[in-house]
């Protein structure tokens, strides 16, 4: 229990999309620090099961709501983190619409309720503004190579969208706003369906599926591993003075697909076989941030290597996927080697 001067410390959060993969991992480590947070999430690509162990917590709430509309609040907010989304390709593509819609009248939303309320904003950009890069590694000054008419335009564009809106309502002097580009994050609670590289390996390992790889496998990707990108998030948001400038949040180790899949499989006795297919239009080739800023301005790294937060992927997923299973299914879950379960509280 707080005490009355921590007490008066304590922030009330709002987390849009606090029910998905990252915000829920957001959600526990605010509600850690002592603050009240408020949870909204509309379930179109989350999971009610990642926060259900929150629902009990006195200083959770959580709103069904979409934020594409309006969102009235009678509490004062101290801060609001925009992570309301789809990020996988399979899933934002499936409404683009919508999905473009949430990352312009969703973050012009909420954008208005931290003005009214006088609280500060992350919004959570990402890596795809970058499109297919023609500098590497990325930094922030580097504008892009996004084909704006495309079929991941509704995303890549949607959150180019954003950014303006944050950096005009910041230069404005409406909103203090702060913009953070994620780039490719995994851990527990992704969804075993949701189409990202990382659970797709995982899953068709632990099932013995063929491995799918788009392409030769040859281009690259940085993983960074969902508790490292919270501690980032949480750094932005908090830092003074405010950057007023997109930070990278990532981890620059560089990997390719196949050295990836060849991972998975060397971590789990899986006789599953790559299979590749053809490459999806306007997939990025390469993609590794730079993160000098985040080193300078947040003193800001990752900490878990690929190896380790596999590992704890991989045996999260075993969890699930028993959970998932029938009790008449004869088909058992290969054990990851060297893990001894999924650890708690990330």
């Amino acid at each position: 229990m707080l005490d009355s001067s921590n007490a008066r410390r304590r922030k009330t959060i709002l987390v849009a999309g606090g029910a998905g993969f990252v915000g829920s991992h957001l959600c526990d480590e605010l509600l850690a620090a002592g603050n009240r947070v408020i949870c909204v999430d509309s379930y179109l690509t989350s999971s009610p099961a990642n926060v259900a162990p929150l629902q009990n917590h006195p200083h959770f709430t959580m709103i069904k709501h979409d934020i594409c509309n309006p969102l009235k609040l009678n509490d004062h907010l101290d801060q609001i983190y925009n992570l309301a989304c789809p990020a996988s390709p399979p899933l934002y593509q499936a409404d683009p619409i919508h999905t473009m819609m949430t990352s312009v009248s969703g973050t012009g939303n909420l954008l208005k309720l931290a003005a009214r309320n006088n609280a500060s904003f992350l919004q959570a950009s990402t890596s795809e503004v970058y499109g297919d890069p023609e500098e590497h590694p990325q930094n922030e000054d580097y504008w892009g190579h996004v084909n704006c008419t495309g079929p991941r335009a509704c995303y890549d564009e949607g959150k180019r969208a954003a950014e303006a809106l944050c950096f005009d309502s910041l230069r404005a002097g409406d909103v203090d706003a702060r913009v953070v580009r994620i780039f490719n994050t995994y851990g527990p609670r992704m969804q075993p369906n949701d189409g990202r590289i990382v659970s797709n390996l995982i899953v068709q390992a632990l099932r013995d599926e063929p491995l799918t790889i788009y392409g030769d496998g040859a281009q690259t990707r940085s993983f960074c591993y969902v508790s490292d990108l919270v501690d980032g998030l949480v750094r932005l948001m908090n830092v003074q003075p405010n950057p007023a400038v997109p930070v990278n949040i990532g981890n620059p180790g560089e990997f390719t697909i196949a050295e990836l899949a060849d991972m998975v499989r060397s971590m789990l006795p899986t006789r599953s076989k790559v299979v590749n297919k053809p490459l999806p239009a306007d997939d990025p080739q390469r993609r590794r941030p730079d993160i000098a800023r985040a080193r300078e301005l947040l003193g800001w790294e990752p900490k878990v290597s690929l190896d380790e937060g596999l590992s704890r992927t991989i045996a999260w997923f075993q969890n699930t996927l028993l959970e998932q299973a029938s009790p008449r299914s004869s088909k058992t879950v290969p054990k990851v080697a060297g893990a001894t379960g999924v650890p708690q509280g990330i």
